[in-house]
């Protein structure tokens, strides 16, 4: 069955297209892939992994056309920094006032 392994870094993405069996794990297909090899950073004991971006377990079996994705840590926590654009945006709207 055809499959896409998908990760991505802040100025690269990679895609790859494989076929694997009926039956393959989420883990199975992402050591088959070869994009281990590729990406020293990623580790899947700690990296969280999904297909078409819901969050899945290494040992779900995947489906026909399923997209996995590896995700990497997130660099800054989305909530601080709606919290520190709203502070901008006052602090603008603030400075226009006389």
């Amino acid at each position: 069955m055809h499959i896409e392994v998908a990760y991505a870094l802040e100025n690269k993405q990679t895609l790859l297209s494989l076929e694997v069996q009926v039956g393959t794990t989420l883990k199975q297909a992402i050591e088959v892939s070869g994009i281990l090899d590729s990406y020293s950073q990623i580790d899947l004991l700690k990296d969280k992994t999904g297909i078409f971006g819901k969050i899945a377990k290494l040992d779900t079996i995947l489906r026909e056309k399923d997209r996995v994705e590896i995700y990497r840590p997130l660099i800054a926590d989305p909530k601080e920094v709606r919290k520190q654009r709203a502070a901008q945006g006052k602090e603008m709207r603030g400075g226009k006032k006389s």
